[in-house]
């Protein structure tokens, strides 16, 4: 009887651990308005070309609200970590980007780099504690840095530039500052040359005829922008673009040895 009994456990120990596992389901995610595949590739730390290939999609541009995209490596097991209250940390992972980190606790970029006090939003490493502020949450406003003559304020946050008189502003407008592989330098500056045109060369740009350059900080400068409009978003190699007509008033109001205020 003891036999048939120890036959009875070891089968029962036998088909415990060959019986087969669960089968994961994949994450499933459906494109919702202005998303795009490079959008839903940072959500989930995917290149675009990863998730064209894993959907059969020919052209990574033509995506259609409702569309069901495959998360390729992703499980239902494994979800990303969701949106939290403030006072949470997140630990910089291998491969982590600001930009990706930001987009999984739908925070801005900039924010986050403003929380946590990085003059690079660039420049994390694996490892790293960030603090996670939470909806609304906002640091204290930047102090104004002379209580009397011109200076400029670059709000990077915001992006906004705006001319004092004192602690009086009498001229604000949008910008677009450094994206974050070229983020504009943070700190306090002073014109320190102004050319009429200029010709701008860097890696993977050439632009003749730059209109109103003020440059503040090496090759930082305030300039006028033909090339794009989208003033309000990070758009530049880390100089702060300004439309034109604004560009102008500026470069007639400020004089060298303009101080120039940058932060978050």
């Amino acid at each position: 009887m003891r036999k048939i009994y120890r036959l009875a456990a070891v089968l029962a120990l036998a088909l415990m651990f060959t019986r087969p596992a669960a089968a994961q389901q994949p994450i499933i995610h459906v494109v919702q308005p202005g998303e795009n595949l490079f959008r839903i590739g940072l959500r989930y730390g995917l290149t675009v070309n990863t998730l064209a290939a894993a959907n059969g999609i020919v052209n990574p541009n033509h995506i259609y609200v409702g569309q069901r995209l495959v998360i390729p490596g992703a499980t239902a097991t494994s979800p990303p970590p969701s949106p939290s209250a403030a006072g949470q940390t997140y630990v910089v992972q291998r491969g982590d980007t600001l930009t990706r980190i930001a987009l999984r606790y739908s925070v801005s970029m900039w924010t986050l780099a403003r929380v946590n006090g990085l003059r690079n939003a660039s420049l994390i490493y694996a490892g790293q504690v960030l603090h996670i502020p939470g909806p609304g949450g906002s640091s204290p406003p930047a102090p104004a840095p002379v209580a009397s003559g011109r200076w400029i304020d670059v709000d990077l946050s915001a992006q906004r530039v705006t001319a004092y008189e004192g602690s009086t502003p009498v001229r604000t407008t949008l910008a677009s500052t450094g994206l974050p592989g070229s983020p504009t330098v943070t700190g306090q500056y002073r014109i320190y040359v102004k050319y009429l045109s200029d010709h701008m060369v860097g890696p993977g740009y050439n632009l003749p005829g730059v209109p109103y350059v003020m440059y503040f900080y090496r090759g930082y400068s305030f300039h006028g922008t033909y090339w794009h409009s989208n003033f309000g978003h990070p758009m530049s190699h880390g100089c702060v673009n300004l439309p034109t007509p604004e560009a102008m008033w500026l470069y007639n109001w400020a004089p060298i040895g303009t101080l120039v205020n940058i932060h978050y």
